[in-house]
């Protein structure tokens, strides 16, 4: 993969003599969502690694996941995993949360990851329109989405009827209550980037006229419908994760919400249908979200609406994540600006992604004062799983 420089503003580094002791005092905090007990503020983000052939995980995977729940991490967010239905995929080799093998193949990693410390939550994904025809488990199903559109609004695929979107709505409660069954401690709803849920959520790719398309309220709806389906197949203290973003793969400054108020409009619906935290993508998690204020996009969800907010994106690095590629090599960061915004509690965990693919060790490293001797990410690690 060639190497891709941003020209974007990078993390600014501020260390300090105290950085050790803040970190210390600031990320090894524990935190309660809705009655899971996590150990520290470091989540561990989703990241798609295409290692398990026919959407089955296996020892590797789970050794993988175990690696960083010894390392410290606190919450890990599994790669995004596909709910039962057609044109959910577009690979062969990303897991699947349904079916006997991939469920006992989750079992397995649930288990490994509680025996290190860690608590895991899978994330539910379906692709939409951003699939192509023929591509993954099941080649012959059509791309789906709102309106039959790709994220640039061109054609592409079918628009789903009511009964597609009650399969999907199902499937994504039945994988729900198959975590629950097997052995996780929640799980993550993926409506960010451009995927299904957020094509509902996009005025760009959702031109329905029907109740699920037309004003932000009614965009909602679908993924509302979704978490109330989630909330109803498990139990009242398993805890909703539902992750989101403004910014769509190729769609760099695509917004959902121009302004707070927009913000409060697409999540208080969600919220109300029983979310229990949001996990607020950005790329850059230093950069305020709107003009007059400092707040992240994690920190407006935390005001807006009560609930727990994770915040992501490029921690501990000093290269941004750059769409379809990966920048090739990083150099590691210092995090004081990070405690800063953890001190104000400004949201509450921080979830870490390339940083902790390069160093399984890395939030111990963080929490000790010892990432100088954490290992710089590079390209070449996505290669195979360590």
């Amino acid at each position: 993969m060639e190497s891709t420089k941003s020209t974007e503003p990078t993390a600014p580094t501020a260390p300090t003599d105290t950085t050790a002791a803040r970190a210390a005092r600031l990320l090894g905090r524990p935190f309660d969502i809705n009655g899971l007990s996590l150990r520290n503020r470091i989540a561990m983000a989703p990241m798609t690694r295409e290692f398990s052939p026919d959407g089955v995980p296996g020892a590797d995977v789970a050794e993988y996941y175990a690696r960083r729940a010894a390392g410290g991490v606190g919450l890990i967010v599994t790669e995004g995993t596909y709910v039962d239905h057609p044109s959910a995929g577009s690979s062969h080799r990303v897991p699947r949360f349904h079916g006997e093998a991939a469920l006992a193949g989750w079992q397995r990693v649930a288990e490994a990851v509680h025996a290190a410390g860690g608590k895991i939550v899978p994330q539910l994904w379906h692709v939409g329109a951003t699939r192509d025809e023929g591509q993954g488990p099941i080649p012959s199903a059509p791309p789906a989405g709102p309106s039959g559109l790709a994220l640039d609004g061109t054609a592409k695929g079918h628009a789903m009827t009511g009964a597609d979107i009650d399969a999907v709505i199902g499937a994504f409660a039945d994988s729900a209550a198959a975590a629950e069954r097997i052995g996780f401690d929640g799980v993550e709803l993926h409506g960010a980037h451009g995927y299904l849920i957020d094509q509902f959520l996009w005025g760009t790719t959702n031109r329905r006229t029907d109740g699920y398309g037309g004003d932000l309220a009614s965009r909602t709806r679908f993924a509302r419908e979704i978490v109330e389906a989630v909330r109803a197949a498990v139990s009242p203290t398993f805890p909703v994760i539902f992750r989101f973003s403004q910014w769509k793969a190729d769609a760099y400054d695509a917004k959902l919400a121009a302004d707070p108020a927009e913000l409060d409009a697409l999540l208080a619906p969600l919220a109300a249908a029983g979310v229990d935290a949001f996990h607020a993508s950005t790329r850059r998690y230093w950069l305020p979200e709107f003009d007059g204020d400092d707040l992240n996009l994690a920190g407006w969800v935390k005001k807006l609406t009560g609930k727990a907010a994770l915040s992501v994106g490029s921690v501990g690095l000093d290269k941004e994540f750059l769409g379809a590629g990966w920048t090739k090599e990083t150099a590691t960061t210092g995090i004081d600006l990070l405690l800063d915004r953890m001190e104000r509690d400004e949201f509450d965990v921080i979830a870490v992604g390339r940083a902790l693919i390069a160093d399984a060790q890395w939030a111990d490293k963080a929490m000790t004062g010892r990432l100088g001797e954490a290992a710089p990410f590079d390209a070449g690690l996505l290669r195979k799983l360590a």
